[in-house]
């Protein structure tokens, strides 16, 4: 098992970019292919990337379930996007290990602390909103198409927590995305929430998908109780780059107002019609900022961290900083938007200055949250066998068609 210490000691994959060779010269094609071969060589699964489609097709045989009962098609369709969470994470384990530096303030005290093992447990609740910066990884399908996973780490946190949330993770996401073969139908199973950027068309879409979210259930003893749910929300609307920071730039001036150097600046909108709708069944916003160790000043993740070079040729971000804050809905200025846009704004020039300390020292500020200094570990799952789960329910499936089929001929044959 690879250990924090010894992914410090790993040769640095953020050289600068050259032409010849996918923005790297740490590597030519042929070292790159021999370190993918090898790493591939020792897993007794084979490739993770069979992992998705088998997640799919669990997906389609359960699609029915929708006919015969909601809540059970709901239920299934959160141990589908469970295992989703056990693939990412088994794949940046595998081939991908990183440091994850963890540190927080005062308002997550608690909430953050390590296990004897190593690995990092959040104690945050079952029902919030995560709001973060995007640094992004880019993944070209096609010229239209892209593929951004800032979420990946924030979705390897809800495996993390306690509860565990990997299954109740919901994502809004460009309406594009939807429109990708197998990875748009598998987003739409697990009931993300797709956005055209036009809120006049928007606005009736997602009010009713939040509501499905904050709606009652009644359990066997007559309790009402809310479904667990981590939304995540990236409130810059689109991906840092050189066109980003122009957009930013553009839009700071046209309004009147400091621009960011590190970041976006965010739209307020979508965000403040999101908290106002789940008001009363989420108490807590949190503040996740991100940072990849590296990225030079002036510089973008997508120049130094393409999923292909991160997941297929061996060289993920050398670290993975993440700074937690948490905000109360009960203190935030929810009845007027322009006061509202004002307030995030706020919260992301104190972003956008943590980001400065962090490209000036190489770190967030250490913990104001009870653990000294900074948690380091990585991501991995607890048991290494945990990857198995990918496939249980399409082997539950096969054994019932099996079992149904041996049935159905003995009884023509009887």
């Amino acid at each position: 098992m690879t250990t924090t210490s010894e992914l410090r000691r790993r040769p640095n994959g953020n050289a600068a970019p050259d032409d010849n060779f996918d923005a790297f010269p740490m590597a030519s094609p042929g070292v790159a292919d021999a370190m993918l071969n090898m790493q591939q060589a020792g897993h007794p699964s084979g490739e993770a990337k069979y992992g998705w489609i088998i997640i799919h097709l669990t997906q389609f045989l359960g699609a029915w379930f929708y006919l015969l009962n909601r809540d059970l098609y709901y239920a299934y369709m959160a141990v589908t996007k469970e295992s989703f969470g056990l693939l990412i994470t088994t794949m940046t384990h595998w081939w991908a290990p990183t440091v994850i530096r963890i540190s927080g303030d005062a308002s997550v005290a608690g909430q953050l602390s390590l296990t004897p093992d190593g690995r990092v447990q959040c104690a945050f609740p079952d029902r919030m909103v995560m709001i973060a910066n995007h640094q992004r990884y880019n993944f070209k399908l096609t010229l239209e198409y892209q593929i951004y996973t800032d979420w990946l780490y924030l979705w390897w946190v809800g495996y993390t927590n306690s509860p565990r949330m990997h299954g109740h993770i919901y994502i809004i996401l460009k309406e594009s995305i939807k429109y990708i073969p197998v990875i748009g139908p598998g987003c739409m199973f697990f009931s993300f929430i797709f956005m055209s950027r036009k809120m006049a068309v928007d606005r009736p879409r997602l009010a009713h998908r939040l509501q499905k979210l904050k709606t009652k259930h009644v359990g066997p003893d007559g309790e009402e109780y809310l479904n667990p749910m981590w939304l995540l929300l990236f409130p810059e609307g689109t991906n840092l780059s050189d066109n980003g920071r122009v957009k930013s730039g553009a839009w700071a001036e046209k309004i009147g107002v400091k621009d960011t150097a590190h970041l976006m600046l965010p739209r307020s909108t979508g965000t403040f019609f999101c908290l106002n709708e789940l008001k009363g069944s989420v108490d807590y916003v949190y503040d996740c900022t991100v940072a990849y160790e590296g990225v030079p000043r002036g510089g973008y993740g997508e120049e130094y961290f393409t999923l292909s070079s991160t997941f297929f040729q061996g060289r993920p971000p050398k670290s993975v900083n993440l700074y937690w804050r948490r905000f109360s809905l009960a203190d935030m200025p929810l009845h007027d938007q322009t006061e509202f846009d004002a307030w995030l704004r706020e919260r992301w020039y104190e972003k956008d200055a943590l980001m400065e300390q962090y490209v000036t020292t190489g770190r967030f500020p250490a913990n104001g949250a009870g653990i000294k200094g900074h948690i380091e570990t990585e991501v991995r799952t607890q048991y290494w066998w945990e990857f198995v789960k990918i496939f249980a329910w399409l082997g539950c499936f096969g054994f019932f068609l099996s079992s149904l089929t041996r049935f159905l001929l003995k009884f023509r044959d009887s």
